[in-house]
């Protein structure tokens, strides 16, 4: 195994599962992506990426072309792969298997990367949950792909890995208005912000939330915030209050053994 530094969750130790949060640290990328960028659609070296994806198959003592990540695009899709995707990427934000040796993989870079196992089931998932993602259903999406396969929701595990803290995810008004039309319950995922016109988001909140309507009885947040820790983890927000013109993507990743 040529092990990478990770984040791992005690949930997601299971008999017959593997997992990761990777973090930046271990890759090839350099300047603004330094470290462990997995991103396709970023503008890094393509030679550096492929590395770095290659790096984090093999953490898991698998080949590149195990890992089967999305080109995602913040929807509420998730798709079945009874095989490895390899170099495809097809548009959808969840990726579930139940064919040992088909890393799942999500990508994120302060949305939140969520891991699922039913090790009765044998049946792992990984999703991308932004907020309009998780507003619109990513989280069920996912559960119910994985049912489809087998899976049960009370045998279901769950963890959200590094994303965007509430201390560090300040918004205007009318992003909480698009969460009150939905449901107007989901003001409790809202605190003051440093003005009236602001308030500050609970990202992993209100995924966890999510995830437990399901029928998902065991979840948790790994409690990193990807914003406030620049040696550890890409942040899209970071970034963009820098000027900096992209960032890195990291891979939260599992699979099957």
């Amino acid at each position: 195994m040529t092990a990478l530094p990770a984040l791992t969750s005690p949930l997601l130790d299971l008999p017959g599962v593997r997992h990761a949060f990777f973090t930046r640290q271990g890759g090839m990328s350099e300047g603004i992506y330094a470290g462990l960028n997995v991103g396709q659609g970023s503008s890094d070296a393509a030679e550096a990426v492929v590395e770095n994806r290659r790096r984090a198959a093999a953490h898991f003592d698998l080949p590149l072309s195990a890992l089967s990540t999305c080109y995602q695009i913040h929807s509420a899709e998730a798709l079945v792969a009874d095989q490895p995707w390899g170099d495809a990427r097809p548009q959808a934000d969840g990726v579930v298997t139940a064919t040992p040796g088909v890393l799942c993989g999500a990508l994120a870079a302060d949305c939140a990367p969520i891991l699922f196992a039913d090790p009765k089931a044998g049946v792992v998932a990984a999703a991308h949950a932004g907020w309009k993602g998780a507003l619109t259903g990513i989280a069920e999406a996912t559960v119910q792909a994985m049912q489809t396969k087998g899976a049960t929701p009370k045998d279901i595990v769950a963890v959200v890995g590094p994303c965007i803290a509430q201390v560090s995810y300040e918004v205007g008004l009318e992003f909480l208005d698009r969460f009150l039309a939905v449901d107007p319950a989901n003001e409790r995922f809202f605190t003051a912000g440093v003005s009236a016109e602001k308030r500050q988001f609970d990202l992993p909140g209100f995924v966890l939330s999510r995830i437990e309507s399901t029928g998902v009885e065991t979840c948790a947040w790994i409690g990193a915030d990807t914003c406030a820790d620049e040696a550890r983890f890409y942040s899209n927000r970071r970034a963009f209050q820098r000027g900096e013109p992209d960032f890195g993507r990291l891979l939260s990743a599992i699979t099957l053994v």
